[in-house]
């Protein structure tokens, strides 16, 4: 059954990553920041394919989470009518810091990553330093840049939709990864979980 369930969660990222990646291409030529954005969308389907899986939480609330929580910005279109609400060199400086910190912890994770909150292992190292949780940071502040550029109300709610969903998600990381002795001296010694001085 496990094993069904991660063929049908790889599956399903890849039927939501295309057309994401396919509307992304479409709108290059008009918006070349684009390609951050949706690198740093698509990396995170990528490292699911490849990741190694871990003593994973069986509750349904951990699968909607995951899934709801990774799908829904690949929901996310360009829309030509969109909103600029800031120039366009800040957008695209969040969206490169966000694809950046991105990269860093997916690099500092290697295959310890998937949908569903699981023990693959205490990362302690690189932007694992500064949050507990730096993949789900950058993946936040490369959204917030796409919005700055490209405002959207069907946008704002996607995204804050997959924030809130997010949030559940960490809690959820934490309460299995606190039945472990290290993470518990790890979240001793790194206080925030996403956002420095505020969560």
């Amino acid at each position: 059954m496990e094993r069904l369930l991660d063929v049908c969660e790889k599956l399903f990222l890849v039927l939501l990553a295309a057309p994401f990646l396919v509307a992304f291409y479409k709108a290059l030529p008009f918006e070349p920041q684009l390609v951050l954005l949706a690198l740093s969308e698509t990396l995170a389907v990528f490292f699911i394919l490849i990741h190694r899986r871990g003593v994973v939480r069986q509750r349904p609330s951990a699968w909607i989470l995951g899934l709801l929580g990774t799908a829904l910005p690949l929901l996310v279109r360009p829309d030509p009518s969109a909103t600029m609400i800031a120039p366009p060199a800040v957008g695209t400086a969040l969206m490169m810091a966000g694809l950046l910190l991105t990269i860093a912890a997916k690099l500092f994770l290697n295959r310890s990553f998937g949908i569903v909150a699981a023990n693959r292992g205490i990362k302690r190292a690189g932007p694992y330093r500064l949050v507990r949780h730096p993949m789900y940071l950058g993946y936040v502040v490369g959204e917030i840049g796409f919005l700055l550029t490209s405002f959207s109300l069907l946008t704002l709610g996607l995204y804050l939709l997959a924030w809130g969903l997010q949030v559940g998600r960490i809690l959820q990381e934490e309460q299995l990864l606190r039945e472990d002795p290290d993470y518990r001296r790890y979240a001793g010694r790194v206080r925030w979980r996403l956002v420095p001085g505020l969560f």
